[in-house]
């Protein structure tokens, strides 16, 4: 087997996989608690004894080159972690890469998150055999990359692929980078919520609140699309207006890019119809320039996997497995 070691670094959860470069499939999994509230000493300490734990669950004696995805930004020369938004502590240019190579004796590679995603999907997943991928996450932010020929576009250091980040109006509350009229901040899953809890705080005709006991903290996508599927006019326009926002951007990435794929994931995925109907039906009425029976927009096909695959692929991509 020549193995590689993919890690996806989350806010409650880190997920490990041992990943076959040959067989092109997982050899083992194990995911344990982030507990980083315990500061990214600490945090980098877990990494380092999940990649033993996992090398020891398929009897490697060494540790194999290690992918590390980041949900943030990353110095991919340096391997630096340059800024984490959901842990605490200080994280802006940790030598995470170096820390943990010195601690394995191997080499280790950051990639963002949703790049690894992207770069999953499209050399393992949904979009296998297309020439080229948008890769989009949705969740409590919309991330996503680029990837051309089973390769990641990765623009000037590694910036490529801010989907979430590009405006859809020029106006609007601003996101999470303080830019206004973003994707995500009309269409990510805190975005969608509080659309939902202000109806319920205006006191709207709307189940939306009696899903939840009128506990507003307690309202979701998830919620808001179990209203509509009673038949709940405002939770419908709620998810059809998120819905028309990420057709509004994916038109944009598509009129740019001409893509063969565009690969929609993450935890928002679930709504199924609710959001990716009025994708496709934006798409059609939005974009062009582009011949759109030579282009496909699918739901990522990895589940949780695509974290560790991807970076674990971008792993075996810069050197040699073990």
């Amino acid at each position: 087997m020549t193995a590689v070691i993919g890690i996806d670094l989350g806010g409650t959860k880190i997920a490990g996989a041992v990943w076959d470069t040959e067989a092109q499939a997982v050899q083992a999994r194990k995911t344990v608690p982030t507990q980083g509230h315990l500061g990214p000493d600490a945090v980098l300490e877990r990494i380092a004894d999940l990649a033993r734990d996992l090398a020891g669950m398929v009897g490697l004696t060494t540790i194999p080159p290690i992918g590390l995805g980041i949900p943030g930004t990353v110095d991919l020369v340096e391997g630096l972690v340059m800024l984490i938004a959901n842990l605490p502590g200080e994280w802006y240019r940790k030598p995470a890469a170096a820390i943990l190579s010195g601690r394995l004796n191997t080499s280790v590679y950051l990639v963002n998150d949703a790049r690894a995603f992207t770069l999953a999907e499209a050399t393992i997943g949904a979009g296998r055999g297309a020439a080229s991928c948008v890769g989009i996450t949705l969740g409590t932010g919309i991330g996503g990359g680029i990837a051309i020929n089973g390769r990641l576009y990765l623009g000037i250091d590694g910036c490529a692929g801010e989907v979430g980040h590009h405006s859809v109006a020029l106006d609007g509350l601003p996101d999470g980078a303080g830019v206004p009229g973003t994707l995500e901040s009309f269409a990510s899953g805190p975005a969608i919520a509080a659309m939902g809890m202000k109806a319920v705080a205006q006191g709207v005709t709307t189940r939306i609140g009696e899903l939840v006991e009128f506990d507003l903290n307690k309202i979701t996508p998830e919620v808001i699309a179990r209203a509509a599927a009673l038949d709940d006019a405002v939770a419908k326009q709620i998810l059809d207006r998120a819905g028309y926002c990420l057709g509004v951007g994916v038109a944009n990435i598509v009129t740019i890019l001409a893509p063969e794929r565009v690969i929609i994931g993450g935890g928002l995925t679930q709504l199924g119809d609710w959001i990716m109907k009025p994708i496709r039906e934006v798409v059609q009425q939005r974009v062009h320039t582009v011949p759109l029976d030579k282009l496909q927009i699918v739901v990522a096909a990895l589940g949780a996997d695509a974290g560790v695959i991807g970076a674990a692929v971008w792993a075996s991509q810069q050197g040699p497995s073990a």
